[in-house]
């Protein structure tokens, strides 16, 4: 049995931000990784990704990207080399190859059992990802056994995919870079649109992370928001890292060949239904867009930026044909494999903690559980619209630290 005052279980870039807090404050702790650091990015991300965010981005307490390429987007090679020389440059208290297998409450914090031994701590942190686990609906048994189903966390590229039509379903950031690189491996790919956040890469000039960074946007506190379950419920944007910065969209896919429908509403004796909700959908997409955009120019004009960057502009609508799909025979459209892009969820399968809703999802305030001695990090708008990027998280762990310390030296004192 290992006594100690502090776990973490997660060594990615939350953990990591955590444990270089707690390690400030001069509280001990451990970190319990079921891999190596940075697991997920070793394991689960297909073989082109890039971050969304820019490098200069990459932002970790008290290390930042240090390379020549601030305005490119790291692979995951590069990610995983960050969070490896952080972890070394923090000294990171790592057990690597540590596999949780539960977590009970106990008098006075929790008790963690793993396939390496057991800790008790009287404080845990859970900052081992938001996605886990891919979420699929109920309906995707209904696909015919002919056709494979995957997720983005088995897809590496696509030579693994068999010959033929491809439904990539969800048109968020992973929906998009899939069905664009599949499409241009020669597949035809149709992709089902449902909610989604559009953004261009690049607005007069600059980034749009660089506007919403200095705008203030992804510093907005959770506590101002009108409905913090629904901003957490918000899909990712439209983005990708590429080096010449496109604009990844429904139109740029369309422009290569992908096709759109609406909303994958369920499969019925080898036929998927949609939406027929399409325009609508795509219509409030570009709305929100146009109003993000109205507050950086704003911004831009209330901070003297105007003659710094170029004059402001408008993006085209996303084109919608006028007849909607409503029905398709996959069989008769070749259909040979389906990709699950419709979100991930965190794995706390192991947690046996009376701290979850109705829906599994831990309730806290801002990170702060509502059983004593728990927190929880990485996950989307936990404080702040960017909780979930590495810029993020470091932000998030100052104030959870805070929290943490005076807890747990709160008696002493």
């Amino acid at each position: 049995m290992n006594n100690i005052a502090t776990v973490i279980i997660g060594a990615g870039q939350a953990g990591l931000a955590m444990s270089k807090h707690l390690a400030d404050r001069s509280v001990e702790h451990v970190l319990l990784e079921r891999g190596e650091v940075a697991n997920s990015w070793r394991t689960e991300r297909w073989d082109s990704l890039k971050l969304l965010t820019p490098n200069w981005q990459s932002r970790l307490p008290g290390y930042s990207y240090e390379g020549n390429n601030p305005d490119g987007y790291m692979d995951m090679k590069q990610v995983i080399s960050f969070l490896d020389k952080y972890s070394e440059r923090i000294a990171a208290p790592v057990e690597c190859q540590t596999n949780v297998h539960s977590v009970k409450p106990v008098d006075k914090g929790y008790l963690v059992s793993t396939n390496r031994g057991e800790w008790q701590c009287e404080k845990l942190v859970l900052a081992n990802g938001a996605c886990n686990i891919a979420s699929v609906p109920k309906f995707a048994a209904d696909l015919p056994s002919d056709i494979e189903s995957i997720t983005p966390l088995q897809y590496r590229n696509p030579d693994q995919l068999p010959d033929g039509g491809v439904l990539v379903v969800g048109a968020s950031a992973t929906g998009l870079q899939l069905a664009m690189e599949i499409q241009a491996s020669g597949r035809q790919v149709t992709i089902c649109v449902g909610e989604h956040v559009r953004v261009p890469r690049v607005y007069r000039g600059r980034d749009i992370k660089w506007w919403m960074d200095v705008a203030g946007v992804l510093d907005m506190d959770y506590q101002e928001v009108d409905d913090i379950n629904r901003a957490r419920r918000v899909p990712s944007l439209q983005l990708a890292g590429s080096e010449n910065r496109d604009t990844m969209d429904l139109n740029a896919v369309e422009a290569i060949g992908v096709r759109k429908v609406g909303r994958l509403a369920g499969i019925r004796d080898g036929k998927a239904m949609f939406s027929g909700s399409l325009a609508n959908v795509c219509a409030l997409a570009d709305l929100k867009m146009n109003r993000l955009l109205d507050t950086l120019d704003e911004w831009a004009t209330e901070n003297d930026m105007d003659r710094k960057v170029e004059e402001p502009h408008r993006f085209e609508a996303t084109r919608i044909d006028e007849k909607s799909t409503l029905g398709m025979d996959l069989a008769a459209e070749g259909i040979k494999s389906v990709i699950w892009a419709t979100g991930f969820r965190p794995d706390y399968s192991w947690l046996d903690v009376p701290v979850f809703d109705r829906k599994g999802r831990i309730r806290h305030d801002g990170g702060v559980a509502e059983v004593p001695g728990l927190y929880v990090m990485g996950l989307p708008f936990l404080r702040r619209r960017k909780s979930s990027l590495i810029d993020g998280v470091g932000d998030d762990a100052k104030i959870l630290s805070d929290h943490l310390h005076s807890a747990l030296y709160s008696k002493a004192a």
